[in-house]
């Protein structure tokens, strides 16, 4: 009897505190449950493509080939469900209808799309909703103003002339060249000059590059990860080397601010700077104020320059290279630019803000590469209010919802014959949809879209007069689903040095 006393005694600790552990998972494998469920109800009027009941759609793309988005298009024409595991889905859009009800309205960013972006890249002008969003953007804005952007282009010429010579070293050895890494180094380099008056050239391996390069593949990669907001993930070696590269470019972003500020305190105030030299990204963001008067704290500067590195170098550099594959691919269009631009600049020795707006060609060309592979393939808003599509039943409010710029792109209710690469489709005058959507749209359309075309025509001008390009077709690029748009074991292409 005693025995069983004491038995009975040890135990109910034991068992408060295994109640007190299971309740916590109970609770969560509840509203899991109901999540789940109130998911299949909202979306069950769209049908969407075959799914495992625990792997979503994870089994369709898990080899990252955008085919079978082309392929699903086919069956769902204007969008589908698309399932990220079992308790987790997004309303995944490409019709030019629905695309146009999307952009019309302010909803905000998706936490399942973009929260894993915040401890790499901070609140900036990319992740800020509301006022403050507003704030900020009309801060930036004079940053992008074309009186600043116009010294930029002898600038981003450099760069490209700085990548054209390795590239002529390294053709010496082997006509064979993966040319993504070299543009995205250069784009970099471009950033750092024309945004931070950065002197010299980072075109070489550093670390702090690399950590930015790889940014785009760590933040999509813990989004598709079963443990993306467990403590497992930042545990797991994936998330210690995030943690790292997120310092890596967090310590040299800081240190880029600091150096500027002690500049600017020796120079004096905006009008005797402004006297002295011109006014970078960096000088135009420590300068501003908000209508109360105050300056942007060290966090927020540090946010919005991450950001800027970040979309500035990634999205252009994916822009850059996906052109050049293009143009090898399709050797007629590679000519008729080589001889617009040959006939405009000669030898390339000089290249200014007025020769960009005279290779209509060429920019023709740039779009229509643009339109089938899209720097950003996709963005995401989480429904602050039930969204009514012009066909079809409505979502309600909460429902992750993100539309496709490649799915768009390449539905065939939008552009005939979509996997053709025809740059007519943009010459002037010619009827075309609306749907071009490089740069996303609305209110939030990308406030860098100018600096951006503006380098790529510099850098496929200055390449063309350079070298001929043809594709390695031992190595054909497939594009993967990122938050840039990437190849798949990169972008192989042979060269030959023009005489």
């Amino acid at each position: 009897m005693e025995s069983s006393w004491r038995e009975a005694h040890w135990a109910r600790p034991f068992d408060l505190a295994l109640v007190f552990c299971l309740a916590p998972s109970l609770l969560q494998a509840v509203k899991l449950y109901l999540q789940r469920h109130r998911l299949l109800r909202d979306l069950r009027p769209f049908p969407w493509p075959p799914t495992h009941w625990f792997y979503g759609h994870h089994k369709i793309f898990q080899n990252g080939k955008m085919e079978k988005l082309e392929e699903i298009i086919e069956n769902h024409p204007c969008a589908f469900p698309h399932w990220v595991g079992p308790f987790q889905a997004f309303f995944y859009i490409y019709d030019p209808d629905y695309a146009k009800t999307f952009l019309s309205r302010m909803d905000p960013k998706s936490k399942f799309l973009y929260e894993f972006m915040v401890p790499c890249l901070g609140n900036g002008l990319l992740l800020l909703e509301g006022q403050t969003w507003f704030q900020h953007r009309r801060m930036l804005t004079p940053a992008f103003h074309y009186d600043i952007l116009k010294p930029y282009v002898g600038l981003m010429a450099d760069s490209v002339r700085v990548m054209l010579d390795k590239w002529e070293e390294l053709v010496s050895l082997d006509l064979h060249l993966e040319v993504l890494g070299h543009v995205s180094l250069m784009t970099l380099d471009t950033i750092m000059k024309c945004a931070f008056s950065h002197q010299g050239s980072i075109q070489t391996d550093s670390p702090t590059s690399r950590a930015s390069g790889n940014l785009n593949n760590l933040i999509f990669s813990r989004v598709r990860n079963l443990f993306h907001q467990n403590i497992i993930y930042r545990l797991s070696p994936e998330g210690r080397w995030s943690h790292r590269a997120c310092q890596l470019a967090h310590q040299h972003t800081d240190g880029v601010i600091k150096l500027r500020k002690a500049h600017l305190q020796k120079e004096g105030e905006l009008e005797e700077v402004r006297s002295k030299r011109h006014l970078d990204f960096l000088d135009i963001l420590l300068f501003a104020r908000m209508e109360n008067g105050s300056s942007l704290s060290d966090r927020e500067l540090r946010a919005e320059v991450d950001a800027f590195m970040f979309e500035g170098h990634d999205t252009t550099a994916s822009g850059i290279s996906w052109t050049l594959y293009a143009l090898a691919s399709h050797p007629e269009h590679q000519q008729r630019c080589w001889e617009e631009i040959q006939s405009l600049l000669g030898d390339g020795a000089s290249i200014t803000w007025d020769h960009l707006d005279n290779m209509p060609y060429t920019t023709m060309c740039i779009k229509e590469a643009l339109r089938l592979y899209p720097p950003v393939p996709f963005i995401g808003r989480e429904m602050s209010k039930p969204i009514t599509f012009p066909v079809g039943p409505s979502l309600p409010a909460g429902i992750a919802l993100s539309l496709s710029f490649y799915g768009l792109h390449h539905n065939p209710k939008v552009w005939p014959n979509p996997e053709v690469f025809d740059p007519s489709r943009f010459a002037p005058g010619s009827v075309r949809h609306r749907a071009f959507l490089p740069f996303s749209g609305g209110s939030r359309n990308c406030i860098g879209k100018q600096f951006a075309m503006n380098e790529m025509k510099v850098a496929v001008a200055l390449t063309l007069l350079r070298f001929e390009l043809a594709p390695d077709p031992s190595r054909v690029p497939v594009p993967i689903p990122r938050v840039v748009l990437k190849p798949k074991n990169g972008i192989h292409l042979q060269l030959r040095k023009l005489l």
